[in-house]
């Protein structure tokens, strides 16, 4: 079988002991050839730079600003020499099979653009996080994951064409990245797979899910699992999402359910309950969008942080 090269990157931001269990779950994958990209994302306290000495094999990049999911990724995509590419978050971990699968199956279908493998959440075992989606809701934008919070009894074994990915673990053909390009860092964190996601579709390929193949996640590790800091993102990306891939009747749609029933009635919601830190982000979030033009990309990755690390 042909095993040809496979980059792993992922990002660390303050959680050092994360990404090692992740690193220490590579061990086990049954597949030889790959090569593993750690992004520091610019740790304010935790840099996973003490992971080189025990992890000698890791390609290590310390970033000096928080370039966010996005920016953290496509910098670590400047780095990757393999023919397909995992993107991998730091809080999961692998199972034997996922890149031998996974790789198989890319070979097998050139229609797919982006791969995902059935999630399981580490902290209830057996319980599915993802196997795969059902759309983006005309109304919210927002995606619903296939058998959330199921037990997997195997019911959801099978490969299939599906319409959003998840952004903890997802596989490219490298050759794809010239044509389709990096990831929008305007998004910095949420929403951007979904974004990139809806380019690859433009190119005509398609969003596929691997159940043949697995990992756990740790979810919301680095970012709070009900921070106010998520919820900007979470808000500000969904309005972001919908002005830069909605036309047309279904924008206008999406557009007005967005700023006139769902932002006020959570805004509402979070008062009531004196959680006025994200009152205040949704409202941040909101006239962020009214500020920020929803193309404009911003130069960080391509001038500051490669120019400091000696790329031009």
């Amino acid at each position: 079988m042909n095993q040809p090269l496979v980059s792993i990157v992922t990002i660390n931001y303050d959680t050092p002991e994360v990404t090692a269990a992740m690193l220490e779950s590579l061990s086990t994958l049954d597949y030889p050839n790959w090569e593993v990209i750690v992004v520091d994302n610019a740790s304010p306290s935790f840099s996973s730079s003490c992971l080189k000495d025990k992890y000698p094999f890791i390609r290590h990049i310390s970033s000096p600003v928080n370039l966010g999911f996005a920016g953290g990724n496509n910098l670590g995509l400047h780095y990757a020499k393999g023919e397909y590419i995992l993107l991998l978050n730091n809080d999961t971990e692998v199972t034997p099979t996922l890149i031998s699968g996974m790789v198989q199956y890319m070979m097998q279908h050139p229609e797919c653009g982006i791969a995902c493998p059935k999630i399981k959440y580490h902290a209830l075992p057996g319980t599915i996080q993802y196997a795969g989606t059902v759309g983006l809701h005309p109304l919210t934008s927002r995606s619903y994951n296939i058998g959330y919070l199921e037990m997997d009894r195997g019911q959801f074994d099978e490969t299939r064409k599906t319409d959003q990915p998840n952004g903890a673990a997802m596989m490219i053909p490298a050759t794809l990245l010239k044509e389709v390009g990096s990831m929008s860092e305007l998004f910095f964190l949420y929403y951007e797979e979904l974004d990139w996601a809806a380019r690859f579709k433009e190119k005509g390929y398609e969003i596929h899910y691997v159940g043949t193949t697995e990992i756990v996640h740790k979810e919301s590790v680095s970012t709070g699992i009900n921070s106010a800091f998520k919820t900007f993102y979470l808000y500000r990306n969904r309005l972001l999402y919908i002005r830069r891939n909605y036309k047309g009747m279904r924008f206008y749609i999406a557009a007005t359910f967005f700023n006139f029933f769902s932002t006020p009635f959570h805004i509402v919601r979070h008062a009531g309950r004196r959680e006025w830190s994200h009152s205040r982000s949704i409202w941040k979030a909101l006239l962020w969008n009214y500020r920020n033009n929803a193309y404009r990309e911003p130069e960080i990755l391509s001038t500051t942080v490669l120019k400091s690390l000696g790329i031009q």
